[in-house]
């Protein structure tokens, strides 16, 4: 514990230093725990030590309810720190796959194809149509999330405009057709979605005041 003692000489600069040793979070707590207690010893003893006859007794050492107050604080910034640290953990494992499932969206994408070139109801559609099915339900739990719909209004930040189209019947600027899926890992994005978009209709902002 001699280095994590106190430094200076008397109260001039009693800052409680951690030095960075590469300890588990585990390891820390400990230091931390032993910590707590040599505090709660210190500010006993100066609280109920009993004074000399000849002096009256002092109500407490503002020294030690100082030493008290900053590793109070030193706690909270170090529960900050462990929260913050299992928030990262947790994100981390909730996008490690990313990597991988960028590379199978390309696999997906020739499922895709096949599904539409094969002839539906047949054995081999119906073979594909399974493994396919199989695989994406995976996928899916794993947090992957498809972008098919059509209709909507293009957003750049999930769309990637491929070709533009005339079509009085959609609203303009909206996605006419999918190209080719996007998709998202949970709430991040994988790949954007390429799209077909409908221009030359009404403007979404027509009839609003």
């Amino acid at each position: 514990m001699d280095d994590k003692k106190p430094k200076g000489n008397g109260s001039d600069d009693d800052t409680y230093v951690i030095e960075d040793t590469g300890d588990s979070i585990e390891d820390i707590e400990h230091e931390m725990e032993i910590a707590a207690q040599e505090a709660d010893d210190t500010l006993s003893r100066h609280t109920h030590a009993p004074e000399p006859a000849e002096a009256p007794a002092a109500p407490g050492d503002p020294g030690a309810a100082e030493w008290k107050n900053r590793y109070v604080r030193t706690m909270a910034d170090f529960e900050n720190f462990r929260k913050r640290t299992e928030r990262d953990k947790a994100d981390f494992f909730r996008y490690a796959l990313a990597g991988t499932f960028k590379e199978i969206l390309p696999v997906l994408d020739n499922f895709d194809r096949s599904l539409e070139h094969a002839e539906e109801g047949d054995d081999f559609h119906r073979g594909v149509h399974l493994i396919y099915k199989q695989l994406y339900d995976i996928l899916q739990r794993a947090g992957l999330k498809p972008i098919t719909e059509t209709g909507v209004a293009f957003n750049p930040n999930f769309h990637e405009a491929v070709v533009t189209e005339e079509n009085a019947s959609l609203p303009n600027h909206s996605v006419a057709a999918i190209l080719q899926k996007g998709y998202f890992l949970h709430d991040r994005l994988l790949r954007p979605a390429l799209v077909k978009v409908a221009v030359g209709g009404p403007d979404d902002r027509d009839g609003v005041e």
